[in-house]
């Protein structure tokens, strides 16, 4: 079993790098990748520098922001060099950026919340422990404490996910928030994996909630050379949407991932190896291309 898709302290995890060493060895993972947010920091990180818990083998990754036709979206990189990558990201995801882009972020939050007539206590949200924690999280948990609320958002009260991908992620609606700004282009980020010597993957297709998650992911293929697909994820486990990533990604050469995207907390249903419980993705599916 593996799991090469997690994050940590280092990004908007809350869990050390330690920590889920530990719970990989338990659960006894052949393979994994910590792969934070916009950094490879975390294997500078003591405990994977000189590793003494986790028996099974690691993958260097990270996840990196992307826009591409006008969406924000994730691109997953295995077997990079984390120098280059940590190099490259200080060009967007330097602390003092990450700061900056977190005000805005509230800012443009409470904004929208004025807009649609929501209601919330200021003095009630959570405050970020760190730049790279998104706001708007603890802002939503917030607004649905409030059941005045619940009927203004309709189907985004199912979850913070359909929250920011629907609505504050989505140029098509009122509550977008546009972090695309604060983005690199999709071209960009693929450019930056492969100088870094790795692979780049589409993390979670339909976690995006795209109308045609296919035909995205073609248009994303004519722009720049995408290695693989993410098809074994939490948010494609129902109605065969694995099988029908899958099945796409055989048909046009690409290679296969998967993981749970634990995060730990903040995704309290997401277990790390299982996901929401039958993950258990076989070591067959990334051997080809490791």
């Amino acid at each position: 079993m593996i799991d090469i898709h997690m994050h940590t302290i280092y990004s908007d995890g809350d869990k050390t790098v330690e920590e889920i060493l530990k719970m990989c060895e338990e659960r006894k993972l052949e393979y994994i990748s910590i792969t934070d947010h916009d950094t490879c920091k975390q294997y500078e990180d003591e405990a994977l520098k000189n590793n003494k818990i986790f028996s099974g083998k690691i993958i260097k990754g990270t996840e990196l922001h992307a826009v591409f036709e006008n969406k924000s979206i994730e691109i997953l990189a295995y077997n990079i060099n984390p120098t280059i990558i940590n190099e490259w990201c200080e060009k967007y995801y330097s602390e003092d950026k990450l700061k900056e882009q977190q005000e805005i972020c509230c800012k443009r939050l409470f904004d929208i919340c004025y807009k649609h007539g929501l209601i919330y206590d200021e003095s009630k949200i959570r405050k970020p422990k760190k730049a790279s924690e998104y706001i708007e999280r603890p802002i939503y948990e917030e607004v649905m404490t409030h059941k005045e609320n619940h009927k203004i958002l309709g189907e985004f009260t199912e979850s913070f996910s359909m929250f920011f991908r629907k609505g504050l992620a989505n140029p098509d609606s009122s509550y977008f928030m546009n972090h695309i700004e604060f983005r690199p282009k999709y071209k960009e980020v693929i450019d930056i994996i492969h100088k870094a010597g790795g692979k780049a993957f589409l993390a979670h297709p339909f976690e995006y909630k795209f109308d045609n998650t296919i035909e995205f992911i073609n248009n994303l293929k004519k722009e720049a050379e995408l290695d693989g697909i993410e098809c074994f994820h939490p948010s494609s486990e129902d109605d065969n949407k694995k099988d029908i990533l899958v099945e796409y990604a055989r048909k046009n050469n690409l290679y296969i991932s998967g993981g749970s995207d634990y995060h730990g907390n903040p995704k309290p249903d997401i277990q790390i190896g299982v996901g929401r419980g039958n993950l258990n993705i076989s070591k067959e599916i990334i051997e080809e291309w490791l």
